[in-house]
């Protein structure tokens, strides 16, 4: 993603409907990853449990979602300008690849790669790596967009290699040797919204809304929280898997 993209995505990431209800979600995975006693509630001394790294952090969004849920997180940043973003935020931030991680195999409990995957050629390397630096029992939650159907400008934009489907996303966790426990789609009652716009798109849709639009948009995704529509094509897919 370019600098001027990250800059943009930070500025716009606490107020923004996608990216709160994002943070929100991925709150509600961290509780009931505690409730499940795989969190840092479970952990009687500092160790691989408790430690946790956000993959493509961009400017910390998610990774204050960590800290907040008692992790210890890193942020790591492929880009100097995300990375900057993320230490002005007093994070602890990492500058590498994705297929490279700098951090000794089995030395995390979580690992969060929220719209990372579809960014990297090699995304078989990536998966590998999330592997081998969780520990036995360890969390990956990841995130994507799906469908080559609302491939767009916008994709250009921000960089895409590719967008998911169920299958080729469940085939390169589990080539790389993750488990995967559940799997599901988000955004889907605003999917038809999205392909409208994207059919029209000339760059990236990353932009600050009117207030009454933002807020719109937020009252009917969060509405999809309680409805029983993960099954069904979205925008994004959403993943939980584990290191056997």
């Amino acid at each position: 993603m370019e600098a001027t993209e990250i800059r943009k995505l930070a500025a716009l990431e606490d107020t923004h409907w996608w990216y709160r209800e994002r943070r929100a979600l991925l709150a509600r995975s961290l509780r009931r990853l505690a409730a499940a006693g795989q969190g840092p509630t479970a952990t009687v001394a500092a160790g691989s449990s408790d430690r946790a790294l956000d993959i493509g952090a961009a400017g910390g969004g998610n990774t204050r979602v960590l800290r907040a849920h008692g992790w210890r997180p890193v942020a790591l940043e492929y880009s100097p300008e995300g990375a900057q973003v993320a230490a002005e935020r007093g994070l602890h931030v990492l500058r590498a690849d994705a297929r490279q991680l700098p951090l000794p195999s089995a030395s995390l409990g979580l690992v969060v790669a929220f719209d990372i995957l579809e960014h990297i050629d090699e995304d078989q390397l990536a998966a590998a790596e999330i592997r081998r630096t969780l520990r036995p029992g360890g969390t990956a939650l990841i995130a994507v967009p799906c469908d080559m159907r609302l491939w767009s400008a916008h994709d250009v934009a921000v960089g895409h290699v590719r967008r998911y489907d169920r299958t080729s996303l469940v085939s390169v966790l589990e080539q790389a040797g993750l488990v995967v426990d559940e799997l599901w789609s988000w955004n889907v009652m605003l999917r038809p919204v999205a392909a409208w716009r994207r059919r029209k798109s000339t760059g990236s849709d990353l932009d600050e809304l009117p207030g009454v639009v933002n807020l719109g948009l937020r009252a009917v995704i969060t509405a999809e929280r309680y409805l029983p529509v993960k099954s069904l094509p979205g925008v994004s897919l959403m993943l939980r898997a584990h290191r056997p």
